[in-house]
């Protein structure tokens, strides 16, 4: 999979180098371009924000550095291009799980008071938000994002890993221990030391029942 990221500030990104997703770039499995929106602006200055028509607070992110990259970065259209935006659909693992068949994905992080619409509607497919409250920029949904999808990738994640994990069943994962098997006086449940697997299996689903029913009653509610 390839993921292009637009953003006025690429330092931001220096997370996706590490961990899993590092690895995974290192190992050819993903691709990670982030681009910096400033080396395609025209103004002399770098400037790419200016004041909103019609007042208020804040800067806008002018269209043409955003226009002229987009074009530069996918000429051909052949991303989904996306716009991380409080006023867009809300992620949840279905999302993640219809990007994560996607081969090529681009991402705009809008900054200060967000971009100029024309480059929505001319440039971008679809807006998404990460939930209901407001962040400073694009930036830290965008790496959420592809950490959420890069999981999906071939070979970044073992299988069986995703099918256990919160949301692949509709309901939230059950504990995890580890040794030693008592710490600070509480002990590693019996039934997962008893050796018996379908005991374990019961006690998992059992458990990830009464925290689902505990946490996110919504996701057991759902038709």
């Amino acid at each position: 999979m390839k993921i292009d990221v637009l953003t006025l500030f690429p330092e931001m990104f220096t997370p996706l180098k590490t961990s899993i997703i590092g690895r995974a770039v290192d190992s050819g499995k993903l691709e990670i371009n982030v681009i910096d929106i400033r080396d395609y602006t025209l103004d002399k200055h770098k400037k790419c924000d200016d004041a909103p028509f019609g007042g208020g607070a804040g800067m806008v992110m002018m269209p043409q550095p955003i226009a002229s990259a987009i074009q530069a970065v996918d000429p051909e259209h052949n991303a989904k291009r996306i716009y991380l935006s409080p006023k867009g659909r809300v992620l949840n693992q279905k999302v993640v799980l219809e990007y994560s068949k996607e081969e090529h994905l681009l991402f705009l992080c809008g900054h200060y008071e967000g971009v100029d619409q024309r480059v929505i509607d001319l440039f971008i497919d679809e807006e998404l938000s990460i939930g209901d409250f407001v962040l400073t920029g694009g930036e830290i949904p965008a790496m959420a994002v592809i950490d959420a999808v890069a999981r999906y990738v071939d070979g970044v994640i073992n299988g069986e890993s995703l099918n256990q994990e919160s949301f692949a069943s509709g309901t939230l994962e059950y504990p995890h221990y580890t040794r030693p098997q008592e710490f600070m006086g509480l002990k590693v449940p019996e039934v997962l030391t008893s050796g018996n697997h379908g005991k374990v299996d019961e006690w998992r689903a059992k458990m990830s029942e009464e925290i689902t029913r505990r946490n996110r009653p919504d996701l057991l509610n759902k038709e």
